[in-house]
């Protein structure tokens, strides 16, 4: 959750592409709709409302510094449609229903090649905090993660006083694993994370369940 969203300047390692993956994501993540936002890709014409939504104390507290214009969210499109164009990274827009501009963000990241393991995030504006919005959304990416990149385990980290964030992977049904202690340096000091994760079988399990008894529409 810290790394969110994730700056263009990381350099990262290339790895080769491996045949587990098929879908045509790279070039365009499907439109996934749930029951109250639809998660799309991103486009530069987002800038200025993730701007708007992402840069205020209440939501960048516990998170990487986001740009800090909406040029510098402009780069950070293009840099996140060209990690997905290499088959690293995806980058949802969230768009609430009745809505046409992004709230928010939901990331997903690779960790091990071919995306065995990968790292989640996710930033949402907070007039839209405790709407359903963030539930509905996660349902939809955790769903993407294990079906169409394969991913076998799905890690989260959030920092040990963001009670809300915690708050909300526990609710998803994420197991936390530890503390990593001083793992994550903001505005001057270093924090304490947790780190949470859900296993693919553990997760069909769960929305199994969920769907059965009609919880999720």
């Amino acid at each position: 959750m810290e790394k969110m969203p994730f700056q263009p300047d990381v350099q990262r390692v290339k790895t080769a592409p491996t045949a587990a993956i098929t879908s045509d994501w790279r070039m365009s993540l499907p439109v996934l709709a749930g029951s109250k936002v639809t998660l799309r890709d991103l486009d530069v014409s987002d800038a200025p409302s993730l701007f708007a939504m992402l840069t205020t104390d209440e939501v960048s507290r516990f998170i990487s510094p986001p740009p800090s214009t909406v040029e510098g969210f402009e780069r950070f499109i293009t840099w996140a449609r060209a990690e997905q164009a290499a088959g690293r990274y995806a980058c949802f827009a969230v768009v609430p229903h009745g809505m046409t501009a992004a709230i928010g963000l939901f990331q997903i990241r690779e960790l091990e090649p071919g995306f065995l393991s990968a790292e989640w995030g996710f930033a949402i504006g907070s007039e839209f905090w405790g709407t359903g919005v963030f539930v509905d959304g996660a349902h939809l990416v955790i769903d993407f993660a294990m079906q169409t990149l394969g991913v076998r385990r799905l890690e989260a980290r959030a920092a040990v006083a963001n009670g809300r964030g915690n708050g909300a992977l526990r609710k998803l049904g994420a197991v936390q694993e530890g503390v990593l202690r001083r793992s994550f340096f903001r505005n001057g000091q270093y924090l304490d994370q947790m780190l949470w994760s859900i296993l693919s079988e553990d997760w069909r399990e769960r929305a199994s369940a969920l769907w059965g008894n009609g919880v999720i529409h």
